[in-house]
């Protein structure tokens, strides 16, 4: 397959001129960036006038369509964004529709797109796992509860969100595998009775993802729409940590069911997950309960326990933000060194407490989204 250039990525935009406009986006000086990765995947972010930017929804489209026609690419996403380059603050490079009024909606900052749901009408519920900071156990939570709910009978999808820290590959086994086409979608890495996808499976492991923002959001995007998903009771999406950008898209444009927080008990940990909390909660998403990862630690010599982090921390806050109290989880070795190897301990000790721990949380999750009312948006056949 030939390799896609830069140089090949502009000369086909510079046919895409947008309406009422006498230049090409690359003349006017539109191209906020490029990113290539290997395999043919392809992303563009159109930095345009913030006015303009729901009218220019489909001009993203068929600058999609000329980079598909290139040679080399197997998939391009463009998206809009109102962050302008300062060269292109020249008036005159603008078209007419420029100097319009914004629209209701078209903020100066951010993306400039329409704010559309992304519909996965197969998936009945949709739920995020998230945390306030990083380095909680909330990839290995993620994976964990996604093969608790399949061990109920449950068709259950896995979502990479983390484009910055893809981890999903390696910890189910799946680190050397490519999706494969069927038309135009993508269909998902199944391994362990999961369909997932991640960036992951896109690049090299010690590849860097170097993107802006709005580049992220393009390839959240085109990973959730442009993927075969089929029929799913569940799809467990992992967060990054933090409040930012991807959280807010997985929340304004994803219809999700609810979602999971990831804490230890120290202190520092459970004031950013009474933040993730609350993010959640002002953009109306379900908490359906806190979970205490690393909660003690068992001596693998003599059986004696010592809390590590403190503990109780997180059943605590669950009481005082009143949310469900979903369970504790230990600091062990087998927890960690199952996800490195891609067995997590779920799969390897099915029957052993860690791995009880994990499906009764699940089991928890599954009741409670069962019985929440009204039904997720979503909803598909089954």
């Amino acid at each position: 397959m030939a390799s896609v250039t830069r140089d090949d990525v502009l000369g086909a935009l510079t046919r895409i001129v947008p309406p009422g406009a006498d230049h090409d986006v690359v003349s006017l000086g539109w191209i906020d960036g490029v990113a290539i990765q290997p395999g043919g995947l392809v992303s563009v972010s159109l930095a345009v006038p913030a006015a303009l930017g729901p009218s220019l929804e489909p001009l993203s489209r068929q600058a999609e369509d000329a980079l598909r026609a290139l040679a080399g690419v197997t998939r391009a996403t463009v998206i809009l964004t109102a962050q302008r380059p300062p060269q292109a603050e020249n008036a005159q490079q603008r078209p007419p529709q420029a100097e319009k009024k914004p629209q209701p909606g078209a903020g100066g900052h951010g993306h400039a797109t329409s704010q559309a749901r992304i519909e996965l009408p197969g998936v009945r519920h949709i739920i995020a796992v998230a945390s306030g900071k990083g380095g909680v156990g909330k990839s290995t939570t993620a994976v964990n509860l996604a093969l608790g709910l399949t061990a109920l009978g449950l068709k259950v999808a896995l979502f990479d969100a983390d484009i910055y820290g893809p981890s999903i590959p390696r910890m189910l086994g799946v680190a050397s595998v490519k999706p494969v086409a069927n038309g135009k979608k993508v269909m998902p890495v199944t391994n362990h009775g999961l369909s997932m996808m991640s960036i992951g499976f896109m690049i090299a492991e010690d590849d860097p993802i170097i993107w802006r923002g709005p580049m992220v959001m393009g390839a959240l995007e085109q990973l959730l729409r442009d993927v075969d998903w089929g029929t799913q009771d569940v799809m467990v999406v992992d967060m990054p940590p933090g409040t930012g950008d991807t959280q807010l898209t997985m929340c304004q444009r994803v219809a999700l069911s609810g979602a999971v927080i990831v804490s230890t008990p120290q202190d520092i940990a459970l004031l950013d997950a009474k933040r993730g909390l609350a993010m959640f909660r002002r953009v109306d998403v379900p908490v359906l309960g806190l979970i205490e990862n690393m909660s003690y630690h068992l001596c693998t010599n003599c059986g004696h326990r010592e809390d590590v982090f403190s503990h109780g921390g997180a059943r605590r806050t669950a009481q005082e933000l009143g949310v469900p109290f979903l369970g504790e989880l230990p600091l062990d070795i087998r927890i960690r060194s199952g996800s490195d190897e891609g067995m997590p301990i779920t799969l390897s000790d099915p029957e052993g407490d860690h791995a009880l721990a994990y499906k009764a949380i699940a089991r928890a999750v599954w009741t409670s989204l069962e019985s929440a009312a009204p039904a997720a948006p979503n909803v598909g056949s089954q």
